[in-house]
């Protein structure tokens, strides 16, 4: 009789215990869904969205001579930047959207596709969701043809979002020597490059590069010092976009030297007046910003949002 009651407690027991599990589970509510995410996707890519819609997706597998970030997508809908030159995609194929590399590393180039040096994506070190915005850390290693690694870099890429759909792409390096000093050979290529879209292009498009000096197009801006270079053209037949590509006050060379053509190409120039030495003990750490927008933005605007970038903490990991 003992045991049958104790059998009888033991089930009363146990369905009280579920009961309340379950009334548990129930009565939860759901964690807020982050505005901006980082979704991981096959083939080594991530996709940086923001309420589901893709912005930008990173491209990082072991095939690659070098990360990059592709499409770079603009209010519109509609990608602002392209893979490889227009009118030269064999030889300009390194073009690759936005992209982080360098001419003359030691003496190697890491910037076209038949160099001697690739940048190989060595691990994911964290994705971050959240309402204000979206990020990720890895760690990328620079290495010659021989297998033999020159630095080593750790880049964070962070997503925030904007009012009337435009955006704030973000990129913070550091770079290490391994084991002995490397050289930045001095050279206007590297360390960012951004290939527009076509009907952005000054020459194909119509389009207008203007930078924070009041200088307009490639023959007044070329290897000019500059805050920010704009590049914007249209995307549709009734909307124009642009991309401006910001320089940091932390960045060695700020203001920088900035490399653009009319052909839809900018890029921000670390080593275009001398080279640079990364010693084992002293990482380089730089930081550009890319302000996505709708519009021909007036300058002031465009000043109005590099202010803001430049107020935005510098971290590369947490």
């Amino acid at each position: 009789m003992t045991s049958l009651v104790a059998m009888l407690n033991r089930k009363i027991f146990i369905s009280l215990l579920l009961a309340a599990c379950v009334a548990a589970n129930t009565s939860s509510e759901p964690k807020p869904v982050p505005r901006m995410q980082v979704i991981p996707l096959p083939y080594d890519q991530a996709s940086f969205q923001r309420n589901g819609v893709e912005l930008t997706r990173y491209h990082f597998g072991q095939g690659l001579h070098r990360p990059f970030l592709f499409p770079i997508i603009g209010p519109s809908g509609r990608s602002l930047t392209r893979m490889g030159h227009p009118h030269d995609p064999e030889t300009h194929n390194h073009h690759n959207s936005i992209w982080i590399s360098h001419n003359d590393v030691n003496g190697i180039s890491f910037w076209s596709d038949s160099g001697k040096g690739s940048i190989r994506h060595k691990r994911i070190v964290k994705f971050e969701d959240a309402d204000e915005n979206a990020f990720m850390v890895a760690e990328n290693e620079w290495v010659n043809n021989d297998g033999k690694v020159l630095l080593l870099e750790t880049r964070r890429i962070t997503v925030l979002p904007l009012v009337n759909n435009e955006w704030l792409l973000t990129i913070d390096m550091e770079f290490k020597a391994f084991n002995r000093t490397v050289t930045l050979g001095k050279t206007p290529f590297g360390m960012i490059g951004v290939r527009m879209a076509k009907t952005i292009g000054v020459n194909d498009g119509g389009g207008k590069i203007r930078n924070s000096e009041g200088a307009v197009n490639e023959k007044e801006i070329l290897w000019k010092k500059a805050k920010w270079v704009d590049y914007s053209g249209a995307v549709t037949n009734d909307k124009i976009e642009g991309i401006t590509l910001f320089d940091h006050p932390d960045n060695p060379n700020y203001p920088t030297y900035f490399h653009i053509r009319n052909d839809g190409w900018m890029g921000a120039s670390i080593t275009f007046d001398c080279p640079r030495e990364i010693r084992p003990d002293e990482p380089l750490k730089l930081r550009y910003g890319l302000y996505i927008h709708n519009n021909m933005k007036f300058s002031e605007v465009i000043e109005s949002e590099w202010k803001q970038f430049t107020t935005i903490p510098a971290v590369i990991s947490e």
